[in-house]
């Protein structure tokens, strides 16, 4: 191994170099020392065998980071956001004029959403894209209920959840209406479209991949 991949420096070298001249046996057992820590996949002799035949890359190794998992930030529960009282209308907010620019814009969005509603647009297109769309904004109106306190009233919509709507009329009285056995009409640009609670207790985020069935219904 000593004439393959080294060669000790003679007194005379060392001293031309400045080096510190070391025995023989001292050397060979650094290099043999360094190429196990270099190469210690291999054993001995076929280190010695490969050194023989042709140059050996020394591996380099880095010790692998260990990948911290990083937690993902829970959100708040429903019953914390209930204890919160997060969406919970303050009274001094409950002013119907307060949300008729929500109106507004609910308005024109239902109009782009149906490109334009002209007076030739298909009633069945515009009712397939309401039961899809967002209805925040939107006045709604009670034409059926197996309670009859129900019946009549109006209002924008300020709040759906999956079983009821809250609504705000232009008495500033907030109602909360459940959406079983009830039915209600939304009306914009003269085209009225009737939602059967019953089968819409749904929250809206869920509405826009729920298939509805064009057969019409009659129960509430």
């Amino acid at each position: 191994m000593k004439s393959v991949v080294y060669h000790g420096f003679s007194q005379k070298e060392a001293k031309e170099f400045g080096v510190q001249h070391s025995g023989a046996q001292r050397s060979e057992a650094f290099v043999k020392a360094f190429l196990k820590r270099s190469t210690p996949r291999m054993s001995q002799q076929a280190r010695e065998d490969q050194l023989q035949r042709k140059a050996v890359v020394l591996e380099y190794f880095t010790r692998r980071k260990r990948k911290e998992k990083k937690q993902k930030s829970k959100g708040l529960s429903a019953r914390q956001r209930r204890e919160l009282r997060l969406f919970d209308i303050k009274p001094e907010q409950q002013r119907y004029s307060l949300f008729l620019p929500l109106h507004e814009l609910w308005k024109q969005y239902i109009r782009d959403l149906c490109n334009g509603l002209k007076p030739d647009t298909q009633p069945q297109m515009i009712q397939a894209k309401l039961l899809k769309a967002d209805l925040h904004g939107a006045v709604i109106s009670v034409t059926k209920s197996k309670c009859p306190s129900y019946v009549g009233v109006t209002g924008i919509l300020l709040q759906e959840t999956k079983h009821v709507f809250k609504i705000i009329t232009k008495e500033d009285h907030l109602k909360v209406i459940p959406k079983l056995n009830c039915v209600f009409t939304v009306e914009i640009d003269d085209f009225v479209s009737y939602i059967y609670g019953s089968k819409f207790q749904l929250r809206s985020s869920e509405r826009s991949a729920k298939k509805f069935k064009a057969k019409g219904t009659v129960d509430l």
